[in-house]
């Protein structure tokens, strides 16, 4: 599978999207704009995988194809057979990690080099579909040795199975639910081609519901558990490449943090010690693994009219909490055990945009209570070192999948995409009393503040209308928000380091200024004379259409403040 094509691209000269193999992926990533598979989402469980590959080879091996000084490497495996100690790891070792980085970044062909095409060779057998060690799978003999014998499978028979169109999460449809709205009908769902199939592996893998009833064998009872990936509120860089991609998001060095060796899933052994690692719920230490960790073993018994049947068992996940190896997520902090965890977007904050919690992905006021994710911090590390440019413009996106909430299925129910644009000298300002991202998370509390009196002003409305109050407000709210977002994206995108952040900040007031009256107006002329008429307050005071009207203007001039230039 390293040379079969199962990869979705979009080619950067032709606009046209592609399917390629691994190493052609690695070899041309500097011509394919961006992955293109059937979900944002399923594009952010791909790129981890890449990343995978990528970290584990560049973590070994320098630019020049040749392993670090520092390490010994086994010739056979590829693997380091012997790491260095925290003694032992010195600033010239991780400057040489930031060599590596910065040579394959710089370099003018924007392409990797030859020593992923080697490992890819290396460890083909494990990326191929079938065969002795199928790709993100198990074969028969290591599924029946896992499960309990009742759940064992027997003439390609068994318990446990999910169809093809449950792990496609552009249906997840399972055997009691019907997906009533799905892009394929239903004596089609469960078809699938080879390399789609492929695709929705690593995807499922990542954002597993909790419906299996098979467990693996395990002497201490655990609940199965989501995917990983789907625990996280997650956020990553995009690149104008797909190579720019997969580079900005190559963690290489951790802050404050030793060289650890690099772990991913295929290169265990085998599947029963990575297994017998996961029973142990341990938080993996090395990025490579975390980015491909099961969350289920999963068999495919294919019949003679070449139709897959899957067979999945659910294993134990490992904690969450403090799991600061996961370098693409927010987190947050647990008031009860007062330790950090990854953030989840649930459908109640679906409408959020991802600019509205700032705060999040850059710790403004040096808060214990914020966690800055991995992926941010690695960003200002190369910023600091100046292998990044001082004025780079970062993209900081992000790709999720929302549950139903439900807490025996937590079947998809939404998927959301967003970014935000920033220069990396704004979001990576010097601490001072005036410096960037305080003043960009204060101007959006200022934004929330005038949503609240926004929001104050429709339910005032849905009063006077005789409606559910609270959900007219909370719709025109959101309707509001919307129109909030590319102004606010486009203003912070265009932010400098040599601004004048009075005027800048003066410059969007003015613009939110116009947006609330401008929805205010749309809400005004759809009025009727019900809403003219008004109704009386429990002081006598007339409240209709105009003098809510002009009570939001007054909550405008106080809260915005505007300073009018002569």
């Amino acid at each position: 599978m390293a040379t079969d094509p199962w990869l979705k691209v979009i080619e950067k000269d032709t606009n046209q999207e592609k399917t390629v193999s691994l190493i052609k992926l690695f070899q041309n990533a500097h011509n394919y704009r961006e992955l293109a598979g059937e979900m944002r989402s399923q594009d952010l469980a791909i790129l981890r995988f890449l990343l995978a590959i990528l970290t584990t080879v560049y973590s070994r091996f320098n630019a020049k194809n040749e392993p670090y000084d520092w390490l010994t490497i086994d010739e056979s495996t590829m693997q380091v057979s012997k790491s260095v100690n925290e003694d032992d790891y010195d600033q010239e070792d991780e400057n040489d990690l930031f060599d590596t980085w910065k040579t394959l970044y710089q370099n003018g062909n924007g392409h990797f080099t030859e020593i992923v095409t080697n490992y890819l060779k290396r460890y083909e057998d494990h990326f191929c579909l079938f065969g002795e060690h199928p790709f993100y799978q198990v074969t028969e003999s290591e599924y029946n040795f896992f499960v309990p014998a009742k759940k064992q499978i027997k003439d390609g028979k068994g318990s446990g199975t999910v169809a093809v169109k449950q792990i496609n999460r552009q249906i997840s449809e399972s055997a009691h639910t019907p997906a009533v709205f799905s892009p394929k009908v239903g004596e089609f769902k469960n078809d699938i081609k080879l390399d789609e199939l492929v695709r929705w592996l690593i995807t499922y893998q990542n954002f597993t519901g909790v419906t299996d009833k098979t467990k693996i064998k395990t002497t201490e009872k655990f609940s199965v558990s989501r995917g990983w990936l789907y625990q996280l509120n997650s956020v990553f860089a995009a690149g104008n490449t797909l190579f720019q991609t997969l580079m900005l998001n190559l963690v290489l060095v951790r802050k404050d943090k030793m060289y650890y060796p690099q772990k991913p899933v295929w290169e265990y052994e085998s599947v029963e010690n990575y297994v017998n690692k996961r029973k142990k719920q341990q938080i993996p230490d090395n990025i490579a693994e975390i980015y491909t960790s099961w969350s289920r073993i999963l068999h495919i018994d294919w019949d003679q009219g070449g139709l897959p049947t899957i067979f999945s068992a659910g294993i134990p996940m490992f904690e969450n909490e403090d799991a600061f190896i996961e370098p693409m997520t927010i987190w947050r902090i647990d008031k009860k055990t007062n330790r950090y965890k990854p953030a989840v977007k649930w459908l109640q904050s679906l409408g959020t945009a991802m600019w509205r919690n700032f705060g999040q992905y850059v710790n403004v006021n040096g808060s214990d209570d914020i966690h800055e994710p991995g992926i941010v911090e690695w960003l200002n590390l190369l910023k600091n070192k100046g292998i990044i440019p001082y004025n780079f413009h970062l993209t900081l996106a992000s790709a999720i999948l929302i549950s139903d909430g439900n807490a025996t299925s937590q079947a998809p129910a939404a998927e959301v995409s967003d970014d935000m644009h920033i220069n990396a000298a704004v979001l990576f300002d010097e601490r001072n009393p005036d410096y960037w991202p305080k003043r960009i998370e204060d101007t959006i509390e200022l934004t929330q503040v005038i949503g609240k009196d926004f929001w104050r002003f429709a339910m005032t409305i849905g009063q006077i209308r005789n409606y559910d109050a609270r959900s007219f407000a909370n719709r025109l709210s959101s309707k509001f928000y919307e129109s909030l977002n590319e102004p606010f994206k486009a203003w912070l995108a265009h932010l400098t380091n040599h601004d004048d952040r009075e005027r800048k900040i003066e410059l969007w007031k003015e613009t939110l200024r116009k947006l609330v009256l401008d929805a205010a107006s749309q809400v005004i002329q759809s009025s009727s004379p019900r809403d003219i008429r008004g109704l009386v307050d429990d002081k006598g005071l007339v409240n209709n259409i105009f003098t809510v009207n002009n009570h939001l203007r007054y909550k405008l001039q106080v809260d915005l403040k505007i300073e009018r230039k002569g």
